[in-house]
This record gives structure tokens, sequence and C-alpha cells, in this order.
């Protein structure tokens, strides 16, 4: 099967949670919307599926992905459809369960990195809002960051496998993940995550071990991988990222 994600061409945001999943596992994918509108990509694409009123299940927003018929919206949701199917999720359902619960909760920390730099409305520029977004900013590197890594850090110990992964005893999606949420916050608060990270050494290992398989390294060195920039979730406001930073506090 090839699968198609649709997601804005330009920024990785949530939609690089999947890529990384489909490009670990090796699996035939288009990223339609970075596709040229000649051949049938382009935002237009991706707005034509939002828009299809024959679509019984429409997605809210992307990202999205399309298996044959089945079209799948929420990044958990997809992950945890691909994730059996790819070989990255643990053959149990209890495991499942877990790695699901896992990803909503990383995905709740993305929403919350997300909202440091646009606290009142998506719909304004970052520059309407910078009073407030000082303050949530603080808030964040301070707490909800701190607390967030710290659960991860715990889960990471509690694994009885030994394995050094979150989930069971091989790497899964949730790993993925993983990696890409501290790369997101290295690269958005590069001053918060160098005072925590000592304290996050399983962490910061599965990090190194993600970016370190073969398929991942070659995916991070090809133009596949977008970078980051301050369009995407994770954005890079020198005035937000304190310095000294702070110490991680307990979760």
């Amino acid at each position: 099967m090839i699968y198609e994600l649709y997601y804005w061409p330009g920024i990785q945001g949530r939609g690089e949670f999947v890529r990384l999943a489909l490009e670990e596992a090796g699996a035939d994918y288009v990223d339609v919307a970075r596709g040229p509108d000649a051949d049938g990509g382009g935002v237009a694409a991706l707005t034509a599926l939002l828009d299809d009123a024959g679509c019984e299940r429409p997605p809210f927003a992307p990202p999205f992905l399309k298996a044959g018929e089945l079209v799948i919206g929420q990044t958990a949701a997809i992950l945890l459809f691909l994730g059996p199917r790819l070989g990255l999720a643990p053959p149990d359902e209890t495991g499942r369960l877990w790695a699901h619960q896992l990803q909503l909760t990383i995905a709740d920390a993305v929403a919350e990195a997300h909202d440091v730099h646009h606290p009142i409305a998506g719909s304004l520029y970052y520059e309407d809002q910078k009073p407030e977004a000082a303050r949530r900013a603080a808030d964040f590197t301070q707490g909800r960051m701190p607390k967030f890594l710290g659960y991860f850090e715990q889960v990471l110990a509690r694994n009885r496998c030994g394995t050094g992964w979150a989930v069971g005893d091989a790497e899964s999606y949730v790993d993925l993940s993983l990696f890409q949420l501290v790369a997101g916050l290295r690269y958005a608060f590069p001053h918060a995550m160098a005072g925590l990270e000592p304290a996050l050494p399983r962490l910061v290992e599965v990090y190194a071990r993600v970016a370190a398989r073969p398929n991942i390294a070659a995916y991070l060195a090809s133009p596949r991988r977008q970078p980051f920039n301050e369009s995407g979730i994770f954005r890079h406001y020198p005035e937000l990222d304190p310095c000294p930073p702070p110490a991680l506090l307990s979760s």
C-alpha cells in the first residue's frame, strides 16, 4: 500500500510525527501537499479533500492520512492505525493502549509549546500578543515543560523490559515522537533545555538512539526533512527563552 499523507507544506508541524514513523519503517508514502500542483499535489489537493462534500467522515484539519479508501485524521489516531502495520507498536492490546496514551500526552505537550507563542489566538500574529507570550513562556519553561519531560523520564525509567525504549521491549512510534518533541524543544527553547537535560538522561538517550537509526539518519540528512522555522509549532524567539534556564521541577 502507498500511504498518502496530507499536511501543510513548508513546516514540520504535527505531520512530522507521522513522517518519522513512515520513514523509520521504510514505508511507501506520498507527502501530497509537497508535490507539484500539476501532478495532483500542492495545497489544492489538501483543501480539496477537506472540502469534499462526499466524504462521509471528513477530517477536521491536517494531518490526515489516506490508506486506500480509509481517511484518518488526528496525529495520535493516525499513529494508532499505522503502528501495528509498520511494526512500530506492541503486539498486545494493553501495550498498544499504553503507547496511544503516551502519544496523546505528547500531543498535549506539543499543543502547550505552540500556545507559548500564540497564547491568545492562532488567528493573531505573534507580534500582536508578545506580552502575553512572555508570561506564557515563563510558565511553560519553568513549570509545564519540566513536568512533561520529567514524566517521560519516569516512563522510561519504569519500563521493566530494560531496553531503554518507552513501550515494551522494542522501539515504537512513541520513541520517534519523543525524539521529535526533544528536537522541537531544543530548537524553540535551547537555554531551558540545556538546564533540564542533565536530569533527563534516559530521554536524551532515546533522542540519540532514534537519530542514529539508519532510516532516520538518512531522512534527517535528506531534503525530505524540512527545517524548523518560525511558521511551525516549535518557534525560536530569543525573548521567550530565558537565560539562565530554570531547574527541573518535580512532576
